[in-house]
């Protein structure tokens, strides 16, 4: 009998690895900020990454007239980000997820009201996702989902535009929702947003907050990462800067993080994989190469 269940057992574990259950993380990687990093499309094509968040739009809300800021990839004005969709196309058709980061540590942007939120959902939908508008900037490729990088404003009606935003789901395609806050909890600005269990994953910046970053000891990151386990989010990932300059403070050299930290949360339920910031950083240190097979 014991043999039987032995022979049970090892198939169960071969499907698992065929089908690709694995605890495998992804890499997340934020592009769009340098125009030294290199296009979208050679991005995707290095294959060291599942997702990438395009960065930023951080003008909206309140009235204003939405704007993305490329960093000089691209002019938005004249209409000259239109010619990403080919390479946003190009990323998705090799099975990388693309989405559009609103806020971002510089920028205009907070909600007023739910009304103001669910203007703001629908001009995402029209513009980015899956409706359809005359001006859409990055032309007609359809993004994966909307990535909350809210660094400022207030912390009010970022539910509502959530809640709307996974509505448009039920239209089709579904709408992804990913989450960048910082590693102090709850997140000062979207905690109550990401209670909402509507988020599928959160990349908890892990860096430029020393109460809870690596360079405060093992501890206070563990303890920081198990309170991020608790929210109603599908995956977790751990959010790094991929170079010593990216980031003010919580830098994690690449043998620390494979060593130290990946053996410590890895068998977390909701663990995810790892995000850094951001393309140009990891152009210049090489960090995603050296880390992906160890995520």
């Amino acid at each position: 009998m014991a043999s039987y269940q032995k022979v049970i057992l090892l198939a169960f574990f071969s499907l698992c690895l065929i089908l690709g259950y694995s605890n495998a993380g992804k890499i997340a990687i934020y592009w769009g900020q340098n125009r030294n990093e290199g296009t979208l499309a050679e991005t995707c094509a290095t294959k060291d990454y599942n997702f990438v968040n395009i960065a930023f739009l951080p003008t909206f809300g309140n009235g204003q007239t939405p704007i993305i800021n490329l960093a000089g990839h691209c002019d938005p004005y004249t209409n000259g980000c239109t010619n990403l969709s080919a390479d946003i196309k190009s990323c998705q058709a090799k099975g990388i997820k693309v989405m559009l980061s609103i806020g971002g540590g510089a920028g205009s942007y907070y909600l007023t009201s739910s009304e103001d939120a669910r203007q703001v959902a629908t001009y995402l939908w029209k513009n980015f996702l899956g409706g359809k508008s005359s001006s859409r900037p990055l032309g007609n490729a359809v993004l994966d989902g909307i990535d909350f990088d809210i660094e400022g404003g207030t912390n009010q009606h970022w539910d509502d535009l959530a809640r709307y935003l996974s509505a448009y789901s039920n239209k089709g395609k579904k709408v992804y929702l990913t989450a960048a806050p910082q590693c102090p909890f709850p997140d000062a600005w979207i905690g109550n947003a990401l209670q909402t269990g509507l988020f599928d994953i959160v990349w908890v910046q892990f860096y430029n907050n020393p109460p809870c970053q690596y360079s405060s000891g093992m501890n206070n990151l563990e303890q920081a990462w198990k309170q991020w386990n608790s929210i109603p989010a599908s995956e977790i990932f751990l959010g790094l800067p991929a170079s010593p300059e990216a980031a003010g403070s919580g830098f994690v050299p690449a043998n620390d993080l494979t060593s130290q930290i990946l053996p410590a949360i890895k068998g977390s339920a909701k663990y995810g994989g790892v995000m850094l910031w951001s393309k140009y950083y990891d152009d210049q240190s090489g960090y995603s190469a050296s880390i992906k097979n160890d995520v």
